[in-house]
């Protein structure tokens, strides 16, 4: 059974490295924010919730090469992101963590 399907060039080595390179410069900056909470304020949250989207996306586009499919499994993984960010909130306020941590 022949597929007519084609798959454009997957990444080379020397990228892959370059991708680590970036996953962990992306990681250091996560850690010095937490360090720096004090500094940084309310911020702090969504800026590491940010960084967690971007190394999400950067992995699963190129480590899990679905950067190189239909554009509709990445929305797939983006929108499954999401919601379980949004679940995270919920339960956090919930509890009341959400309340908490905003009055401190």
């Amino acid at each position: 059974m022949a597929s007519d399907t084609t798959h454009a060039t997957h990444p080379t080595p020397l990228l892959y490295v370059k991708i680590a390179v970036l996953l962990a410069i992306l990681t250091g900056i996560e850690v010095a924010l937490f360090y720096l909470e004090e500094t940084v304020g309310p911020l702090v949250i969504p800026f590491l919730i940010v960084l967690a989207f971007l190394k999400f996306v950067i992995v699963i586009g190129y480590y899990m090469h679905l950067r190189y499919e239909k554009p509709l499994l990445s929305r797939f993984f983006s929108a499954g992101f999401v919601l379980a960010i949004l679940v995270y909130a919920v339960v956090l306020g919930t509890f009341g963590v959400l309340a908490i941590r905003a009055a401190t």
